[in-house]
Order: structure tokens, then C-alpha cells, then sequence
């Protein structure tokens, strides 16, 4: 009977190859939104209006604050968007309006999930005491009525866009925080967070490196729901002149509409486009959103594939995940 060859072992010390990173695998995600057609048009409306605000001064340049016409002018060939109440071109205030509502959206996104991110993390790994009084401020801020503080430190706050951007990331991060902090409960009792106890890292390492990306996911999915929230908020807070009004934004656009009677004198085109661009943003990140629910639910995923497989067969809803076998 010949004998079996000796398992080779590998030498100590012996340089070994490294391991190739699967950047594919990574950033999966990238393809998926990218494949879903509601995040694709979400995505291309988000980007035009991006590139519509960075490229204002080329777009519409000039001061769009300039007196150029008759008040509530109707729109024609020298104005194709009309003039509001204060004489200045409607284009102009709608396109370098872009620029501080979106700024304000993503601003408020970014420092608000950073605020429930980190304090979501803290409180649901090391729990505790320490567990117990973060989730109480989280319960005060929930409980107390957005709104009503969002008024009262816009009215004190000195007026800007970072007084703005503070003032809507301080009324909601708390939402965010209390699921981050469920699923970092979950995250920290797995296995590899465990062995990574075990190997002596410390817990900042662990947070950041064995808990955080794997809720990338999650933050990003509130990050886009904070960006709808900060343009929506920062919109109705300049509407009601809680802002600084000498900055152009979608807002101030609606305020002076409401404070020059525009509805009562039939002059549509003053409050229409930018109501209308608040509301295509909010629906653009809503769509990307939808993308992103197919990343952390891959039933949904699983069931449009099998929709698209089975195109022009009627379906009946079914609790079951649904398996497609692909061929070899």
C-alpha cells in the first residue's frame, strides 16, 4: 500500500503572501443601489442638484440678490422662471439656492449621525451605568417635541448656516442612536468579537474595527434620512424667517413668496420651483434609500431578482424567502 504524503507545514518565520483584499465583495452595495431602479433615478436627481449648486456662479452668474425687474414679473425670454416680490431673477434664487439648502441637508446628516454613531456605539458596547444615562438623554431628546426646541434655539442661536446645521443635528440624532445602540447589543455578543477580547485588543479598537463595519449599512441609511430631514427642517424654519435671511436658500425663496401675498396674486412661479426642488431632493434620497433597504433586508433583494427572472408570470405573495438556482 503506498504511503500517503506528509501534510506540508508552514515554515516559522517564512514570509507568507498576503491576503488580497475582495474589493468587490466590500463594496457590493455600490452595485446593488446601483442595480435598483428607483436608487438609479434617486441617484441621478441627487447628483444633478449637486452639480447644479457647485456650478451656480456658471449656471446663473451674477448676484442673485440683484434687483433686476418688476416685482412678480410673469416668466418670458428674459426671465424664464419670472421675478419674485423683491425684483431679483427667479432662476438665479432657485439655482444658487441649491447650494445652502443641500449644504445644510448633509451638514445636518453628517454631524448628526457622527453624534448618534458614537454615542449609540458607547452605550450599547459597554452598557451599564454608563448604558443607563446616555439612553436617558436619548429618551429626554425623543420625548421633548422637535419643533418647538427647534424654534426656541433658532430664535436665540445666532442666525448662519452652522447655527442651523447645529440646531437640526442636536433635535435628531437621538432617533439614530437608539438603533445603532440595539444593534451594537447584538453585534458585541458575537463570536469575533469574543476572540478579538481574547487577543487583547482594547474596546476602541474593537468598536471601530470589529463592531462599526458591519453597520455601515445602517449608518448610511440614516444619513440619508437625516439629509431629508435637515432640507425639510431648514426649509420650514427660513420659512418662517428663523434663519439668516440674506443667504439664498429654497427657503428664504418661500419666505419671501409668502411675505410678498404671491399665492393671493396668482403668481405661481414664485413659490412653485423651489416648493418643487425641496420636494424632488427629498424624493431623489428617499428612492436611494429603498436601495439601501435591499443591503440590510436581502429578501427584498432576493424578490425582485426573482421578479425579474420570472417577468410575465403573475406571483403570489409569500411569507417564504424566495431561492433562485442559477445555472452552471
Amino acid at each position: 500500500m503506498a504511503e500517503q504524503p506528509a501534510p506540508t507545514q508552514p515554515i516559522l518565520g517564512a514570509p507568507q503572501k498576503p491576503q488580497r483584499v475582495d474589493w468587490r465583495r466590500r463594496f457590493q452595495w455600490v452595485s446593488i443601489i446601483i442595480s435598483h431602479p428607483q436608487a438609479r433615478i434617486g441617484l441621478i436627481i441627487v447628483a444633478a442638484l449637486v452639480l447644479m449648486g457647485v456650478f451656480a456662479p456658471l449656471i446663473a452668474p451674477g448676484d442673485p440678490n440683484e434687483f433686476v425687474g418688476i416685482p412678480n414679473q410673469k416668466p418670458g425670454d428674459e426671465f424664464i422662471l419670472g421675478v419674485d416680490p423683491l425684483g431679483r431673477n427667479e432662476f438665479a434664487l432657485v439655482v444658487w439656492g441649491a447650494r445652502v439648502s443641500l449644504a445644510i441637508g448633509f451638514g445636518t446628516a453628517a454631524l448628526g449621525m457622527l453624534i448618534a454613531t458614537t454615542v449609540g456605539m458607547i452605550a450599547g458596547y459597554f452598557g451599564g451605568l454608563l448604558d443607563d444615562i446616555l439612553v436617558l438623554i436619548m429618551n429626554l431628546f425623543l420625548v421633548i417635541p422637535g419643533l418647538p426646541l427647534l424654534i426656541l434655539l433658532a430664535a436665540y442661536l445666532r442666525p448662519s448656516t452652522a447655527t442651523v446645521i447645529f440646531t437640526l443635528a442636536i433635535t435628531g440624532w437621538a432617533f439614530n442612536a437608539r438603533i445603532i445602540r440595539a444593534v451594537t447589543l447584538s453585534l458585541r455578543e458575537k463570536d469575533y468579537v469574543a476572540a478579538a477580547i481574547v487577543a487583547g485588543e482594547g474596546n476602541l479598537t474593537i468598536i471601530f474595527r470589529q463592531i462599526l463595519p458591519n453597520m455601515i449599512n445602517l449608518i448610511v441609511g440614516g444619513f440619508i434620512g437625516m439629509s431629508i430631514y435637515g432640507i425639510a427642517s431648514s426649509t420650514a424654519l427660513a420659512f418662517l424667517g428663523l434663519t439668516n435671511m440674506e443667504d439664498v436658500s429654497w427657503g428664504t425663496n418661500l419666505f419671501y413668496a409668502q411675505n410678498g401675498n404671491s399665492l393671493l396674486l396668482g403668481a405661481w412661479w414664485v413659490f412653485v420651483p423651489s416648493g418643487f426642488l425641496v420636494a424632488l431632493s427629498a424624493l431623489g434620497l428617499a428612492w436611494i434609500n429603498f436601495g439601501m433597504d435591499e443591503i440590510t433586508n436581502p429578501r427584498l433583494r432576493a424578490e425582485r431578482e426573482l421578479r425579474k427572472a420570472l417577468k410575465g408570470t403573475k406571483l403570489e405573495r409569500v411569507r417564504a424567502t424566495p431561492v433562485i438556482r442559477r445555472g452552471h
